[in-house]
């Protein structure tokens, strides 16, 4: 229906008020009948006017030709024709309705299908009663907040209130006027052919000329036009599937932009620009706000704020649309104009170097020593300078190429008395996050996210949803092997002294010299990924369409010194530079108190020779015979780990934690990188690694002890990993998986290592233990530091996103996997090995030290 009206002014003569002459919109089924509520008409009430005169007439559709219309307004006017509210005090409500009147009464044809008309639609009255409530019309819904908006429009009209608001109810569906089906307009959403009548708003006059000629080139059917539409976002479909990508292809905008290789040459330049909107249409199409991110391919004098205010135009029909940023692909970041890279350079260089000397200079040695000892003169006529004395030679060794690397890649037997089965621990466990992190991936690039939630009803999901025990076994291992080897070396110390006291000075240095020993070894490789990640973040985010969710390449330049210090797990997620390094600083806080403990339990003891019982052969074992000093100690090991029980369980039920397959990383702030969740199974390491020192040998078990033992330690693993089911806990029972789910599973995996180490693993450690695992376990370290590293690099590298499907996660993971270990490697090499080695040079003696060499 076309909705015609006139309003009538006290004090005037009846015709048509200038500015609001012939008012004419679109409205479809247009309102009847309107209530105006108590407030309004008290409001109206106190206006200083007499009457308020309206007639409104309507036209079907079929008869709006000029003629009609201009006969229809022309005709005399009666009494019959013009309703005249008078509100006043006692009046609560004013009707404005359509009056048929006598200008219906002429029984012409044309006269008698509007008088039709207009009755089917005087009995679809429709009322406007709340913000709640709205007019269905063909174009869309009216409601009172729509009439609220349109009053910023008629604030300048100064006429009488019930005039402005009757104005307000025409400009509201005036706002209706090219309203389509939702999904139609949804459709056409930033489709550049809809762009004519938007250019008018922007301000910049060379990129509104250049919009111009694109849109007349498009409508034309040009060529380059086309590809620019073509290489544009567009809405395509599975929009509900979680499809929030419409990128087109800056790489086709790239090319066709480049006039030496473009057969299609441009009357202007143009640029790729990347826009993240927020939208939400309505309840049905969009529940929730959803975040577009559109690909443009416009011209280049055309600025972000352009594009903006262009793509702001089209917010008419969505209940909200928001343009959260536009930004030009790629920018202006220009990585090697980085101080960051120039001094990772400076540190490959110097690593080059030093490998291209010592390599040369550590054949010559090997060639004099050769000579000396066979009392040649030879070596005189190629003598090695003084100043390469012996020790200066064994530090360079350090930090040979091949040396180091025939080292990490060894596969040789190795001592009984090591704990085999850690290695096939180690790849396992690294191989898991590594799977996760790629679901992660791909989750982040993939068109089609509502699959997520497909695959999360997976019961085998859950493997991927709980794999945070996996670094439950680094932790483990690693107490473990620190308490084993810090009592060990304890013994080899004493073991040909009978009675030693350690005083608090000797305690003090060589607790210092341990965390000394820990920093030095961790820190260079830390600290390297951890320059390069925040390169690799500054270009993501200046040359990727997608827009990465982490902000290292802000948060490590600001923040890196508390990944130095090992303290980031401390700080909010929001601050955090390199989110998977919380396993690192973790580690390293329990290693801290490890060697605390560990210090006080041996600080007095005696040595002796003794012949335990339950040991299969009459070998005599070096044991230490502790006192009170060490039932304090696993006193205090008991006492952390009960307390951080408590602490976990208040925090999880303060904040009302539900542990679900879909939220794995929940109260990530609160809990999950926190050391009073994480540290259940290191003080379980802890405890075994004391149990294997003291026990050194095969220990006689019953049968039923075994088998007992292995099916309560696979049901732990098993229930833990795949104990939540499709569903979710309640507060209270989640709240006590995040007590003990941790430490439970640090005794299902001490129970697998000892039962290794005793002789009861059977094919579980004939497979952990397989030496092919020894080169990966010794780069596990290097690898969890570069995996996530390697998948931003290469996802945001993406010019589309991908497909999720498992077959694509499972190619994806194996290409992550070997990637991940061969960069391992490298790094490895350059970084970790080189300390290693120059650590054991300057703390073990040099008279039991081995002369090695580079070939």
């Amino acid at each position: 229906m076309r909705v015609i009206a006139s309003f009538l002014s006290p004090n005037k003569q009846t015709g048509k008020i200038p500015d609001l002459a012939e008012q004419s919109h679109n409205v479809g089924e247009a309102n009847i009948e309107v209530d105006i509520t108590d407030d309004t008409a008290t409001q109206i009430a106190h206006q200083e006017m007499d009457v308020c005169q309206t007639q409104v007439h309507v036209l079907p559709d079929a008869e709006l030709t000029p003629e009609a219309v201009d006969d229809y307004i022309s005709e005399p006017e009666t009494a019959d024709d013009v309703f005249v509210p008078k509100p006043g005090p006692s009046h609560s409500k004013a009707d404005m309705s359509l009056q048929t009147g006598s200008l219906l009464t002429q029984n012409t044809p044309r006269k008698t299908k509007l008088r039709r008309e207009l009755l089917k639609v005087k009995r679809r009255v429709l009322r406007l009663q709340s913000a709640s409530e709205a007019i269905p019309t063909k174009q869309g819904f009216l409601k009172q907040c729509d009439i609220h908006l349109s009053s910023e429009l008629a604030a300048i009209v100064k006429f009488n209130e019930c005039i402005i608001f009757i104005k307000h109810i025409f400009l509201a569906l005036a706002n209706k006027e090219n309203l389509l089906p939702e999904m139609e307009w949804f459709g056409k959403l930033y489709n550049h052919f809809y762009w004519e009548n938007q250019i008018s708003v922007l301000e910049d006059e060379q990129c509104r000329k250049h919009m111009n000629e694109y849109i007349r080139g498009l409508r034309n059917g040009t060529s380059w036009a086309s590809k620019m539409f073509d290489a544009s976002g567009h809405y395509s479909s599975q929009f509900f599937f979680g499809n929030d990508f419409w990128l087109g292809s800056s790489t086709l905008c790239e090319e066709l932009g480049n006039n030496e290789t473009s057969t299609d040459p441009l009357p202007f330049q143009i640029r790729f620009y990347m826009a993240r909107i927020r939208i939400n249409i309505n309840d049905i199409l969009t529940p929730v706000t959803r975040q577009l991110n559109i690909g443009e391919c416009l011209p280049k004098s055309c600025k972000p704020d352009d594009i903006r205010l262009l793509m702001l135009h089209e917010k008419s029909q969505a209940r909200s649309l928001n343009v959260i940023d536009v930004r030009p692909v790629p920018g202006s970041y220009c990585v090697f104009d980085d101080g960051t890279l120039l001094f990772i350079y400076g540190l490959i260089v110097l690593a080059t170097v030093y490998y291209l000397i010592i390599n040369t200079f550590g054949k010559k040695e090997q060639h004099a020593k050769h000579v000396h000892n066979n009392n040649v003169e030879e070596q005189k006529s190629k003598p090695v300078p003084k100043m390469r004395g012996e020790k200066l030679s064994n530090i360079l060794l350090c930090f040979c190429f091949t040396t180091n690397a025939q080292k990490i890649l060894s596969v040789d037997r190795v001592p009984d008395e090591a704990i085999k089965c850690i290695h096939g621990l180690r790849f396992f466990s690294i191989a898991w996050i590594i799977m996760v992190h790629t679901y992660l991936e791909v989750f982040a690039v993939g068109d089609n996210k509502t699959m997520r939630t497909v695959t999360e009803r997976s019961f085998l999901y859950q493997t991927v949803s709980n794999a945070t025990f996996s670094v439950d076994t680094f932790f483990f291992i690693s107490g473990t092997l620190v308490t084993m080897l810090y009592f060990r070396t304890a013994q080899r110390k004493q073991t040909n002294q009978s009675t030693t006291k350690t005083t608090f000075k000797n305690s003090f240095l060589h607790y210092f010299s341990l965390t000394l020993y820990r920093f030095l070894r961790l820190t260079p490789a830390y600290l390297f990924v951890l320059g390069v990640n925040e390169l690799v973040l500054k270009y993501a985010h200046n040359n990727s369409v997608f827009s990465p969710a982490m902000i290292d390449h802000i948060t490590c330049s600001a923040y890196w010194w508390r990944n130095a210090l090992y303290i980031n797990n401390f700080f909010p997620q929001t601050e955090f530079c390199m989110l998977w390094s919380w396993y690192i600083a973790n580690d390293t806080q329990f290693y801290l108190l490890a060697i605390f403990i560990l210090a006080f339990a041996v600080r007095a003891y005696t040595v002796k020779r003794s012949s335990y019982k339950f040991v299969t052969s009459n070998k005599q074992y070096t044991s230490i015979k502790l006192n009170n000093y060490f039932k304090w100690a696993a006193a205090a090991v008991l006492i952390f780990l009960v307390t951080s029980w408590i602490t976990t369980f208040v925090i999880a039920m303060q904040y009302n934690y539900v542990a679900r397959v879909e939220e794995p990383f929940a109260l990530f702030d609160q809990l999950y990188d926190k050391p009073w969740m994480r540290i259940g199974p290191y003080l379980v390491g802890m405890a075994t690694g004391y149990i294997l020192f003291r026990f050194d040998g095969k220990i006689k078990l019953p049968s039923y002890v075994v088998v007992s033992g292995w099916i309560l330690a696979v049901g732990l693993v098993l229930s833990l990993v795949y104990g939540l089911g499709k569903g979710e806990l309640v507060t209270p029972v989640s709240a006590i998986y995040a007590t003990f789910g941790h430490t439970s599973w640090g005794l299902a995996l001490a129970w697998i290592t000892v039962s290794c180490c005793w002789g009861y693993g059977g094919p579980v450690n004939s497979l952990l233990g397989f030496r092919g695992f020894l080169p990966l376990s010794r780069l596990t370290y290097c690898a969890y530091l570069i995996h996530p590293v390697i998948m931003v690099f290469v996802s945001f590298q993406l010019d589309g996103p991908i497909h999720i499907h498992n077959h694509i996660v499972l190619v994806t993971f194996l290409g992550n996997l070997v990637t991940s270990f061969l960069l391992a490697f490298v790094v490895s090499i350059a970084f970790e090995a080189p300390v290693v080695q120059l650590m054991k040079l300057l703390l073990v003696p040099s008279s039991k030290r081995k002369e090695e060499s580079c070939q």
